[in-house]
């Protein structure tokens, strides 16, 4: 059966993905709609590693202030498309965003964007506590490489448990946004300001 422009157009609006995805889902579910819902979100999620290349410049800046003003966040978190950018869903994400960082106050995007200073220095602290438990070399790495993944999950934005829902991580809630936009999406920077906190910290 011949796919309508009404249809491509109703399947958009519930998934922000591009009309051709959705013109190839509904031919491929012969124009079910929910059927063509659910291979979209199954071929995202399947396809999201590759959007990673892609250009994202457009996107959404959004401010959070927290606890009567006494902490704010700036957030900024790209995509490809300016209609995907003025979605609901994601500005719902942008706004989720910033709330966990205000909350969580983490140190980085993700591992990569740790300092190495910063990674040096709790390594050795790791280290230094557990060699004075009296274990062996090799039981000591272990205990650092535990304690690291734990600093890992409270310091970078996308291992943290999402404040929302614990059992997903920050990198799942985005994931599910690629995969629902089918765009590639990326938390940009943020910056979070704390009252009273000094400029060393």
């Amino acid at each position: 059966m011949a796919v309508t422009m009404e249809q491509i157009k109703e399947l958009r609006e519930k998934t922000g993905v591009g009309i051709m995805d959705c013109k190839q889902a509904l031919n491929e579910c012969n124009g079910d709609l929910e059927k063509a819902i659910d291979f979209l979100r199954k071929k995202g999620i399947a396809t999201a590693k590759k959007r990673g290349s892609r250009t994202t410049s457009q996107g959404q800046v959004q401010a959070y202030i927290h606890a009567g003003g006494k902490i704010g966040v700036l957030v900024e978190v790209n995509c490809e498309t300016d209609f995907t950018g003025k979605t609901d869903d994601f500005s719902a994400f942008v706004k989720d965003l910033a709330m966990q960082i205000a909350a969580t106050n983490p140190i980085a995007i993700d591992r990569e964007k740790v300092p190495p200073e910063v990674l040096e220095r709790e390594k050795e602290i790791y280290a230094t506590q557990a060699k004075q438990t009296g274990k062996p070399e090799k039981v000591i790495e272990k205990i650092v490489e535990g304690k690291m993944k734990k600093f890992y999950s409270e310091a970078c934005l996308l291992e943290q448990p999402f404040i929302k829902n614990p059992d997903i991580t920050v990198q799942d809630l985005l994931n599910e946004l690629i995969a629902k936009t089918g765009e590639n999406i990326v938390i940009r920077r943020f910056v979070r300001f704390q009252l009273g906190e000094s400029d060393e910290e």
